[in-house]
């Protein structure tokens, strides 16, 4: 990939992520939003805050964690239009429901709990994502995922208030 083609999917790849944030009502907020897909788009095993923070040359450790942790902003409208203009490039043969976990030493981080890991292959302490697919022969995007909420959390008021989860969210 020569100058000119790199320079053209940066504009492209800004056309699209400001088309996805538009419904994010703050220009700070889009801005980090902007961000953090490209972190999730560069090469790179590790799609980690940290890991990504390090990849970018404007990445921000902080403001991608707050921009994923606490900004208030609706992903709902987000994910609708990822699948909006998604969907119809993928041209999906089938929608794949996954799960991946993501081991944990300590029990703070929201809905750790001792369960099975698939990246271990074992009963472990970790946490579990589930998301949704569109999936064809050359490409595949996630359009919805959740974080695996364990029984053990469900009604733990003081644990669910301090990690954020909200009232309605439930196991």
């Amino acid at each position: 990939m020569d100058a000119f083609e790199v320079n053209r999917a940066r504009a492209k790849l800004a056309l699209f992520v400001a088309d996805v944030f538009a419904s994010v009502p703050r220009k700070d907020q889009r801005a980090k939003g902007d961000c953090y897909l490209r972190g999730l788009m560069l090469d790179g095993r590790r799609k980690s805050i940290q890991a990504m923070a390090e990849r970018l040359a404007d990445g921000n450790e902080q403001n991608l964690q707050q921009f994923v942790n606490q900004s208030t902003w609706d992903p709902v409208p987000v994910r609708r239009r990822i699948a909006e203009r998604m969907v119809p490039q993928i041209g999906p043969a089938a929608w794949a429901v996954d799960d991946v976990s993501f081991p944990k030493d300590g029990k703070m981080s929201v809905a750790v709990a001792r369960q099975y890991c698939g990246a271990l292959g074992k009963q472990a302490n970790c946490q579990v994502a589930v998301s949704v697919h569109a999936v064809s022969d050359t490409a595949s995007c996630p359009l919805q995922w959740r974080l695996f909420v364990p029984q053990e959390w469900a009604h733990d008021a003081g644990r669910r208030k301090k990690t954020g989860i909200p009232p309605g969210v439930g196991h």
